[in-house]
């Protein structure tokens, strides 16, 4: 099949909303988890996307999987929409998609042994069967940095790394051309994960995999990513190569967030840590939604929501900003 022009994956306008209780027999009024974002990954691209807990990252990640869909917009994968796809298309492209998830213990079956658990994948969608899919698992475990033998170990018989890497492997296991990583080190000892971020650097680079990368560690981010991505409550505040965002960020959100991250080499980025907690996403402030929190704010952000454009002077940086032209590196 030959690759559609453009980029891998696409999102347009996504929003999600989430609906609580509201009594008995009524719901209550939506949350609106995603609101109207944009995004793309090109192929071979690693894209971060970073922000404070219920920002939306993860249900992102989930809704370009298809693994929940949106309440509006689309997604593209190779540049077909996948709400319109039948169920088995639907399922050849999701050999093509795949995931690592945050908790590496949660994630595997404690009943079955991890050469099964890798093996599923490819044997679902037909790739190998029988010698050819224990010769496959053999070689993917080698692949991550684990013996072939550790196929016959249950999940508990491995350290939090191992079973990441594990992880790893099976979703590499049906030849994934993208991956969706969430948070896929914040429940390793430190010590661990820059092994695991070396080891998803590697086999990206080797295979030519598409990357998003959901984390909370800028540094983490700023060494894997071609691209960052800001959210905040919804919205992606800013968008831009990753040398450019950590060198000179330009959203009052985003110069808050790089100065709030520890480092041992105080590079004086402009901005303050980030004052007061983050609003109710089930309700939001007017406008902008950062602006209860912005140094920068004028009345103007209550009014109106700011679309995420261009930044002057940067066509390849995008910022949703009232003041965009006052923040252009």
């Amino acid at each position: 099949m030959s690759a559609a022009p453009g980029p891998l994956v696409r999102g347009e306008g996504l929003t999600r909303a989430f609906h609580r209780r509201g009594g008995l027999f009524h719901r209550g009024a939506p949350v609106m988890a995603l609101r109207g974002v944009d995004i793309a990954v090109n192929r071979g691209e690693a894209v971060g996307v970073v922000g404070e807990s219920g920002c939306g990252k993860s249900t992102l990640g989930r809704v370009l999987l298809r693994l929940m869909p949106p309440t509006g917009g689309r997604v593209l994968f190779d540049g077909e929409d996948l709400a319109q796809q039948p169920a088995a298309h639907l399922r050849a492209l999701r050999r093509r998609m795949q995931m690592v998830f945050q908790d590496p213990f949660g994630s595997l079956d404690p009943r079955r042994t991890v050469g099964a658990q890798i093996a599923d994948g490819m044997q679902i969608h037909g790739l190998a069967h029988g010698s050819g899919a224990r010769d496959a698992v053999a070689a993917l475990l080698k692949q991550v940095g684990l013996d072939p033998d550790h196929a016959r170990r249950l999940p508990h018989e491995f350290s939090g790394g191992q079973r990441q890497r594990i992880a790893v492997a099976r979703a590499l296991s049906t030849r994934p051309d993208f991956i969706v990583a969430d948070e896929p080190v914040s429940a390793l000892d430190v010590s661990i994960q820059a092994q695991v971020v070396n080891l998803l650097a590697d086999l990206r680079a080797e295979l030519g995999l598409a990357l998003l990368f959901i984390s909370h560690d800028l540094h983490v981010v700023r060494h894997l990513c071609d691209r960052v991505v800001v959210m905040y409550l919804g919205r992606v505040m800013e968008e831009g190569p990753a040398r450019d965002i950590f060198r000179a960020p330009a959203h009052p959100y985003t110069r808050a967030l790089l100065a709030a991250t520890p480092s041992l080499r105080h590079r004086g980025t402009a901005g303050a840590p980030l004052a007061g907690e983050v609003p109710s996403i089930a309700n939001p402030p007017s406008g902008c939604v950062f602006r209860t929190r912005c140094t920068m704010a004028q009345p103007a952000c209550a009014e109106a929501v700011p679309p995420i454009e261009p930044m002057p002077g940067a066509a390849d940086r995008r910022i949703a900003c009232l003041r965009a032209a006052e923040l252009s590196p």
